[in-house]
């Protein structure tokens, strides 16, 4: 076929640098369930979106066959967070490790994200300093004001994950150390659903 007829994949899109952009915008009544699914720490996710890594249409047209049917499995995880899910009293040896391998690879897979696409914090700390610079008010940040990163994350995101990270060990290892499981709730009940079943909770 000849490049110039060649037509893009629906759901492809190019950055303003020229990049192919696979995107995907997620229903509605998914939205919060796919957030949990992708672990990403917001209410909702509108859009799923992953980078191409190319400018080259032929190129992004076949890369984005497989990131799409990733997209697909993300949507199907998040329909089975919908359903009703019958009660266990505990969990196989084989469901704890699916269950394992389906949380750290959606971590790493947020990770990637985020690493990719940024926090989506950026945009707003920018237009809030711009809007400050407009109004005349005084500022202080150590953090770059202007244009957002190219790629990736900014210097403040950086810094905000550190903290976080931070935070986290200093809260979680010594909650969990008394058998405090409330403060990794959220990070258990999406495991505890991906398989399609709802665990009993009880205390011992």
């Amino acid at each position: 076929m000849d490049v110039a007829l060649m037509r893009a994949l629906m759901g492809l899109i190019k950055d303003r640098n020229g990049t192919y952009y696979a995107q995907r915008r997620v229903p509605q009544r998914l939205q919060e369930a796919v957030a949990r699914v992708l672990i990403s720490g917001r209410d909702r996710q509108v859009f799923l979106k992953k980078s191409l890594g190319t400018k080259s249409l032929k190129a992004a047209n076949v890369a984005a066959t497989h990131v799409l049917a990733n997209f697909d499995r993300t949507l199907a995880d998040a329909e089975v967070l919908l359903k009703e899910r019958p009660v266990i009293p505990s969990l196989t040896d084989a469901q704890i490790k699916r269950m394992a391998e389906s949380y750290y690879a959606a971590r790493l897979a947020n990770d990637e994200w985020e690493r990719q696409e940024g926090t989506g914090s950026e945009p707003v700390f920018q237009s809030v300093a711009k809007q400050l610079s407009a109004a005349g008010i005084d500022y202080r940040t150590p953090f770059a004001v202007g244009e957002l990163p190219e790629a990736g994350l900014s210097d403040r995101e950086i810094y905000k994950r550190k903290d976080t990270l931070e935070f986290e060990l200093a809260i979680v290892p010594p909650a969990l150390a008394r058998g405090d499981i409330t403060v990794i709730k959220e990070e258990l009940d999406l495991p505890l659903a991906l398989p399609g079943r709802k665990l009993a909770h009880k205390r011992h």
